[in-house]
C-alpha cells in the first residue's frame, strides 16, 4: 500500500479495530516508513491523552431522560459500522469527548442528540491532533510522548522524566595520563546505544539528564559513520583520523573507527529467539508493556520460515506464554494478550528463557534471549552478582542476550547495562516506535548477528610524540593491561554492519599535561628512542570468532604526519563525532571540557550534518539547542 496520512485505517489500527490482513499490511508499512511510525505514535498518544483527561473527571449519574434515550438507541439496532473510518482521529477523539459531555449534561439543559454533540465537540480534538502531527515532523520524525504533550500545551508534570527511583552506575570522567608513566590504554569495545535514547527522553521532557545517565561512547556510537568495509579476511576494518580538539587548541583528537560488513538478509542464519517480557506492575504505563508489544511486533514482521520465537514472562512468578514457533499470527496473538501486574521475579524469568532457548538451540544459528523490562527486579534472584553469574554461565552454552529498556521514573539502567555486557549482547533504550524500528528492524543485523566477540582495544602511545592522553568515555569498559591477552576475560561484541568509534584526546610532546608532575623513571630511556618519532600511537585489537575461544590480533600504526592542523580540513564524520563528544561533556559538566560552550557545540554539529538520510543528526542538533536552555536534573 502507498503511505498516506489521510488513510482512515491508521485510526482503526490504533483503536485495535482492523482485521488480521489489514494489520499485516499496515505493519509492513510501519516497518519501512519512519513517517508512518511517527504518525501512528501521534494518533495513539492523542487518543491516550484524551482518555486520561476524561478519566480524570468524575462523571455524574445519568438522569431518567438520558437512560430512556440510551435504551431507545439500543432498541433501534443501528447497523454496526466503523464510525471512525470516515473522520479519522478527529472523529474518534470527538466521540470520546462527546461521551464526556453527554454524561455530565444536567437535567435542566435541553437534550441533544449524540451526533450533534460530536460535531460541536470536535474542534478541540482536531486542534490537538494537528498540533501533535506538526510536533512530530518539526522534531525530525521523533516519537516522544513528552514532546507531544508539551507541544499541545497539555504537559502533565506526572509524566516529566525524572530520576525518581532510577538507578545509574557512577561515572567519573577518565583523567589524563602521562605517556611516559602509562603508555598503554586498554578497554573493551561498546556497541550499546541506550544512553543516547535515554538522554533524548530527558531533554524532550524539559530537563537535563542525571550526569551518570550520560555515557559519551554510547552517544557517539548511536550514529553511523562512513567507514570502509573490512578486507583481508578480518571481520572489521580499522579507520583513524587525527585533528585538533575543538575545546583546546593545543590538544588533538584521535578518532578510531571499527566497521563490520553488513549482512544480506539471505545470509542471516536461522534465528532462535526467546522474548523475555517483564509483566510486573511497574510495566503498566503506555511507554512500557504496550510499547514492548508494538516493538516486538516489528521484529515478528521480519520472521522467516526457518526462524522461531518463544515468549516467556515474569512477574510474581515466571511462565511460558508461547513455546517456540514460526507462526506469526500465533506470536502476535500471544503478545496481544499480555497484561502487567504483580512484583518482579527477574531471576526466575531469565533462567526460564535460557532453558527454552537451549531446548530449541540451533547449531550455527542465532540463539538469543531478548529481555524487555524497566529493570526493576524486586523478588527472586535480585543480587547483581547472582544475575550476572547466571548469564555468564548461559553465555558459554551459546545463548546470547539482548536487553531492551523501557519507561521512565523507574529505569534500572545500571542493572540492565551489566546484564547485557555479561551476556555477550547489547543494551538499547526504546523510547518510541521509531527507536524500536531502528534497533530491531533497520539494525537487526548489528543487534542480533554477532560477527566478533570479546573485542578488546589496546592503544600504545609514543612518549616521543605524545606527552599525555585520555580516553573520552568507556569509563565502565576499562580493562587492566594484562587483560588484553587473557582470552578468559570477557569483552564487548560486534554485530554485522555495526560501527564502533573511540576518541582519544592527546597532548603533543612539549605541552603540559594537566595534573600532578610525573618524575622521569629511572630505568626508562630519556629521551625515548628516536627511530619512532614519526609514530603517534599503535592500535592493537584482539577478537574471537563468534564460536571461538582463541583470540586473533590486528594492529595499525597512526603516523604523526596524518594529523590535520585545522578543524575545517577534517572530515564531516570527525567533526560530528567531536561535536557529540562535546555534547556529552557539557551534559556531564566534565572538568575536561576546557573552554567549550553550548554555542560552540551547536555550531560544530550544525556544520557536520552531512547527508543525514535518517534525520538522526538533525534531531541531535535540536536536542543540543534545547539542552542549552534546560535546568539540571537532581541526583
Amino acid at each position: 500500500m502507498t503511505w498516506t496520512m489521510d488513510d482512515p485505517r491508521w485510526t482503526a489500527y490504533v483503536l485495535g479495530e482492523v482485521t488480521d490482513a489489514e494489520r499485516d499490511e499496515l505493519e509492513r508499512v510501519l516497518g519501512a516508513n519512519p513517517e508512518a511510525c511517527a504518525y501512528v505514535v501521534s494518533l495513539r498518544e492523542a487518543v491516550g491523552a484524551i482518555e486520561r483527561e476524561l478519566t480524570a473527571q468524575a462523571p455524574r449519574p445519568l438522569d431518567d431522560l438520558q437512560r430512556r434515550r440510551i435504551l431507545q438507541a439500543a432498541v433501534a439496532r443501528r447497523p454496526r459500522r466503523r464510525w471512525w473510518l470516515g473522520g479519522g482521529v478527529a472523529a474518534a477523539a470527538a466521540s470520546l469527548s462527546a461521551m464526556f459531555v453527554f454524561t455530565t449534561r444536567t437535567q435542566k439543559e435541553a437534550p441533544v442528540a449524540v451526533p450533534a454533540v460530536a460535531r460541536t465537540a470536535s474542534d478541540e480534538p482536531q486542534r490537538v491532533m494537528q498540533q501533535a502531527v506538526r510536533a512530530e515532523y518539526l522534531s525530525v520524525r521523533t516519537a516522544s510522548t513528552t514532546e507531544w504533550l508539551r507541544s499541545t500545551g497539555r504537559f502533565d508534570n506526572d509524566v516529566l522524566p525524572s530520576p525518581g527511583t532510577e538507578a545509574y552506575s557512577r561515572i567519573d570522567d577518565n583523567p589524563f595520563f602521562h605517556t611516559r608513566r602509562d603508555p598503554l590504554s586498554t578497554f573493551s569495545i561498546d556497541v550499546d546505544s541506550a544512553s543516547y535514547a535515554n538522554v533524548r527522553r530527558f531533554i524532550a521532557g524539559g530537563s537535563l539528564p542525571p550526569k551518570d545517565a550520560v555515557r559519551i561512547e554510547e552517544m557517539i556510537n548511536y550514529f553511523t559513520y562512513e567507514y570502509p568495509a573490512p578486507s583481508n579476511g578480518d571481520p572489521f576494518s580499522i579507520t583513524t583520523e587525527v585533528g585538533p580538539a575543538p575545546w583546546d587548541a593545543s590538544h588533538r583528537l584521535v578518532r578510531i573507527g571499527l566497521q563490520t560488513a553488513p549482512i544480506d538478509e539471505a545470509q542471516v542464519p536461522a534465528r532462535n529467539l526467546v522474548f523475555l517480557i517483564d509483566t510486573s506492575g511497574s510495566m503498566q504505563s503506555p511507554n512500557k508493556l504496550p510499547l514492548v508489544v508494538q516493538s516486538l511486533g516489528m521484529l515478528v514482521d521480519g520472521l522467516r520460515p526457518q526462524d522461531r520465537i518463544a515468549i516467556a514472562v515474569y512477574a510474581g512468578s515466571a511462565g511460558l506464554v508461547l513455546d517456540s514457533t514460526s507462526d506469526r499470527s500465533t506470536i502476535r496473538n500471544a503478545l496481544s494478550l499480555l497484561e502487567a501486574g504483580g512484583s518482579t521475579n527477574g531471576g526466575a524469568g531469565i533462567q526460564l528463557a535460557y532453558d527454552i532457548a537451549t531446548r530449541h538451540l540451533i547449531r550455527g544459528g542465532i540463539n538469543r534471549v531478548i529481555l524487555c523490562s524497566d529493570g526493576d527486579m524486586n523478588v527472586g534472584v535480585t543480587s547483581e552478582g547472582d544475575l550476572t553469574r547466571l548469564i555468564e554461565s548461559e553465555r558459554d552454552r551459546g545463548v546470547f542476550l539482548t536487553v531492551l529498556g523501557f519507561g521512565m521514573g523507574n529505569l534500572k539502567d545500571a542493572t540492565m547495562e551489566k546484564l547485557a555486557d555479561r551476556g555477550n549482547g547489547n543494551y538499547a533504550y526504546i523510547d518510541s516506535l521509531l527507536e524500536a524500528r531502528k534497533v530491531l528492524v533497520k539494525e537487526a543485523g548489528a543487534t542480533l548477528v554477532t560477527v566478533a566477540k570479546d573485542v578488546k582495544l589496546q592503544v600504545e602511545l609514543n612518549p616521543a610524540t605524545v606527552a599525555g592522553y585520555r580516553l573520552i568515555g568507556y569509563e565502565n569498559r576499562l580493562l587492566r593491561t594484562q587483560d588484553f591477552r587473557d582470552d578468559r576475560k570477557d569483552a564487548g561484541d560486534v554485530g554485522a554492519g555495526h560501527a564502533v568509534t573511540a576518541i582519544y584526546e592527546v597532548i603533543p610532546a612539549g605541552v603540559e599535561v594537566p595534573g600532578s608532575t610525573v618524575d622521569d623513571l629511572k630505568y626508562q630511556p630519556t629521551p625515548p628512542s628516536t627511530n619512532a618519532t614519526d609514530e603517534l600511537l599503535t592500535i592493537n585489537v584482539r577478537y574471537k570468532a563468534p564460536d571461538g575461544d582463541t583470540s586473533k590480533l590486528v594492529s595499525r600504526v597512526v603516523k604523526t604526519s596524518s594529523a590535520r592542523d585545522a578543524l575545517a580540513s577534517t572530515s564531516i564524520d570527525y567533526r560530528w563525532a567531536a561535536a557529540i563528544a562535546g555534547f556529552g561533556m557539557m551534559l556531564r559538566e566534565s572538568p575536561y571540557r576546557g573552554n567549550l560552550s553550548w554555542q560552540q557545540v551547536q555550531s560544530l554539529a550544525g556544520a557536520a550534518l552531512g547527508r543525514d538520510a535518517d534525520g538522526y543528526r538533525r534531531q541531535a542538533l535540536t536536542m543540543i539547542s534545547e539542552a542549552s536552555t534546560l535546568r539540571a536534573t537532581g541526583p
